[in-house]
């Protein structure tokens, strides 16, 4: 007769060294038990019963053979060969042993009577310390009666070969079969509120900051991402309510036996089904400022208790507040090895005289830094690119999305058209290669196969190969660097993102000292595409957009896990949709498309479109739920309300783990932002350049008016002030994404004195945006205590 104790491990039975026993969570709530936090009483099914599972059914082996030669990165091998795995657990019976010992422990926690228990599922593995296996495998809430209990708990067995699952042991080179999964099962809260709390705030990982979201009803809906949730912030020193963020809350889960008229249920055969909200209750507070800081209390001991921040889900049952998972937050970022910081570089730079070069022949506004000297490739059109080799200069009127293959084969870009945020720019600065804009007459003064060079930062242009040096302007002094007679700490509060959209360059770029991507621009891999999304639609080729669109948004994701990635939704215009692939059968020509059909607008009028974005996004986070989502050009709040409907059909939903922003490009994003707020967003990230032309009426692709374009003019400060001290004050975060803080160190100064939690820029001035940083938050703070 098998050892029931090995089967069954009761919560007061184990405690935190007992991981590899019954997994992180078992471990934890038995931790919790014993050290007198209030916690639902319950038991782990252990990793040893699993194991045992697989062996006496002789599953082991047919496993292996459904996983033999899988290419994870097949997404489809991987779902088919995922699946059979999973079919063949669910299809075995465990022994008489194994039941009796599940059911037996039932009936004892229940008291002899069915009630509701969740079935929470833990992979751990015994051999391999260092593997995290957080958030790929299945919870399972309100599971009611032995039957059903042992079906779930089958289920969750199941859940360690989800495909992300798979995806990640392959990734980190860990043997399936040195996996196990153990299966907490504890009584359910019947929640009247419910959420997670975080002992660090999540975003800006500030320590002195407890975080807690909650909603009405079942913890599910939090959870799941299905609701927006009340955001509540604790200072955890003075144990005071500093910030609440209340949304309106239309929907909760119920339990109820019987279905309630027109309700859906939350899942298939689940007893929590979607009930409306109490008018009078929707835009009210969802707990009591005593229970906020009753759970933050909590919160804190456990803590000091882990001596690690917690990710802690909890419950509150007649007015009594419980604690139902806590794990530790391991997606705090460490500092990457800082790259040279620019005062070391300047203290060993030595002093030279000016360089005696020629006249240019040609002159403009200095885009994207960098020297270059390579023939001239002179292109009328994006029909064209494929004129344009490797190491050629590629010279147009000027450049849009579809001109980025050809960019990406040359060593320079000089256009007629463009100031420093033109298409042109920014994607050369990406590139990491030198670009004149505007010079007005580029197409006709140089001439075909004529070697040029190409001076990007002075905005010049000379005859032949010309030897320049390029000095980077050091705008860290020592005195950026230094707090009295020591160095300023090397992370800092305010988070540096970076600005990307070229796939290939996402794994160097990661490697550097950069906090995520505060801008990944969906259009260099629309571009690789090569055809109009609608087309595609139409000719039957849906799969191949998602799928490309897919492999494009893996490789940031990837790349920089567990850093956040907020990928910009397409924001093509119209004449740069029209140069695509079948697009002229779609786009009408605008007169002023930079304010014409775009960003938002044009998800709402052909969601087909953006729906193949978020099956896209969702196929992704399966793997990396770093990926975020930022969609642009809103104009109104309604606008923003429909594109949340879309997201709701996708079931794409805000939570923990997936952030929604807005782009505050238009005048009436920032007037209105408090209501956009009510609708309910995490964040806004700032588009300074169309801001500035929309608030400055200048168009930024003119080089004639290039100067008039400036974001440090007054109404321009007073917008972005405006902006973050009005997220600041509902407590969601203010980004800037646009091409000002890249050059301007002074506005990055502002920016961190009005509270800005990130700044993007481009990849050429991470290091140096990090000194600017360092030194604004460190006279901040001097300016606090003094």
């Amino acid at each position: 007769m098998a050892n029931k104790s090995k089967y069954i491990k009761w919560f007061n039975e184990v405690g935190k060294e007992d991981v590899s026993l019954v997994g992180g969570k078992g471990a934890n709530l038995g931790e919790m038990i014993q050290n007198d936090f209030p916690v639902p009483n319950g038991y782990v099914v252990t990793a040893a019963t699993y194991f045992d599972f697989i062996e006496e059914t002789g599953l082991k082996q047919k496993l292996k053979d459904a996983l033999a030669g899988l290419d994870v990165n097949d997404s489809k091998a991987l779902a088919k060969a995922a699946s059979n795995a999973r079919k063949l657990i669910m299809s075995a019976s465990p022994s008489p042993e194994i039941q009796n010992a599940i059911v037996s422990a039932y009936q004892q926690l229940a008291n002899g009577k069915n009630a509701l228990v969740a079935v929470r599922s833990s992979a751990t593995a015994e051999d391999l310390p260092d593997a995290s296996f957080a958030g790929q495998q299945e919870s399972y809430m309100n599971i009611k009666g032995k039957d059903n209990v042992l079906k779930t708990i089958q289920t969750a067995w199941s859940s360690l070969f989800e495909d992300r699952a798979v995806f990640y042991r392959v990734q980190k080179g860990f043997d399936h079969f040195k996996v196990g999964i153990a299966v907490p099962v504890q009584l359910m809260v019947q929640s009247e509120a419910s959420g997670v709390m975080f002992t660090v705030d999540p975003i800006s990982n500030d320590a002195n900051v407890i975080s807690i979201e909650g909603g009405f009803g079942f913890g599910d809906a939090v959870v799941s991402g299905s609701i927006t949730p009340d955001q509540y912030i604790v200072d955890k020193q003075k144990m005071e309510i500093t910030s609440k963020q209340i949304v309106d809350q239309n929907k909760m889960l119920a339990k109820s036996d019987v279905a309630p008229e027109n309700a859906r249920p939350f899942r298939e055969e689940s007893e929590l089904f979607w009930v409306d909200v109490p008018k009078p209750h929707q835009n009210s507070q969802k707990i009591t400022d005593e229970q906020i800081l009753r759970l933050a209390e909590i919160g804190k001991k456990l803590e000091d208790h882990y001596n690690h921040p917690q990710d802690i889900e909890w419950a509150i049952e007649k007015g009594e507040v419980y604690m139902v998972q806590t794990r530790p937050i391991t997606t705090i970022p460490m500092a990457a090895d800082t790259a040279k910081a620019g005062a070391e570089q300047a203290a060993n730079e030595e002093d030279t005289a000016p360089q005696d070069l020629p006249d240019p022949i040609l002159e403009g506004l200095g885009a994207s830094p960098g020297v270059a000297t390579g023939p001239v490739r002179i292109i009328k059109d994006s029909t064209e690119i494929d004129k344009v080799n490797k190491g050629d200069v590629l010279v147009t009127e000027m450049t849009t999305p579809d001109y980025v293959p050809a960019m990406r084969r040359a060593v320079a870009v000089v256009t007629n058209l463009g100031g420093r945020t033109s298409h042109a720019a920014i994607v050369s600065r990406e590139l990491g290669i030198p670009a004149v804009v505007g010079t007005e007459l580029a197409t006709e003064t140089l001439k075909l196969d004529e070697v040029i060079t190409v001076d990007g930062r002075n905005g010049k242009v000379y005859a032949g190969e010309i030897k320049i040096e390029d000095k980077k302007p050091n705008f860290v002094t020592e005195s950026m660097t230094t707090i009295g007679d020591g160095k300023l700490p090397e992370k800092t509060a305010t988070k540096v993102y970076c600005n990307l959209g070229e796939p290939q360059l996402a794994e160097d770029i990661a490697k550097r000292d950069v906090d995520g991507i505060g801008l990944l621009r969906a259009e260099f891999m629309i571009a690789n595409i090569g055809e109009h999304p609608r087309y595609m639609l139409e000719k039957g080729r849906r799969e191949k957009f998602i799928d490309e669109l897919h492999e494009g948004l893996m490789k940031f994701a990837k790349a920089f896990d567990p850093r956040p990635v907020v990928y910009r939704a397409t924001d093509f215009r119209t004449n740069e949709y029209r140069g695509l692939h079948g697009g002229e059968k779609y786009e009408d020509e605008e007169e002023n498309p930079m304010i014409g059909f775009r960003g938002v607008s044009r998800y709402i009028a052909d969601p087909e479109v953006f729906q193949m974005e978020l099956e896209a996004i969702k196929q992704v986070r399966r793997y990396h739920q770093n990926l975020w989502l930022m969609v642009p050009f809103v104009r109104t709040p309604q606008e923003l309300k429909e594109v949340k409907k879309i997201m709701a059909g996708m079931n794409l939903y805000q939570s923990g783990t997936f952030k929604l922003f807005i782009m505050v490009e238009v005048p009436s994003t920032v007037i209105m932002l408090e209501q956009f707020i009510g609708v309910g967003i995490d964040g806004v990230s700032i588009g300074s350049n169309d801001l500035t032309q929309l608030i400055l009426g200048v168009d930024r692709d003119n080089g004639k008016i290039a100067n008039i374009f400036d974001e440090r003019n007054p109404a321009v400060m007073w917008a972005l002030e405006k902006t973050i001290r009005t997220c600041q004050e509902h407590g969601i975060m203010a980004s800037i994404c646009g091409q000002a803080p890249s050059e301007y160190p002074e506005l990055v100064e502002k920016l961190v004195e009005w509270g800005v939690t990130s700044i993007s820029v481009s990849p050429d001035v991470i290091e140096q945006t990090r000194q600017i940083v360092k030194k604004a938050e460190y006279d901040k703070l001097r300016g606090l205590l003094i």
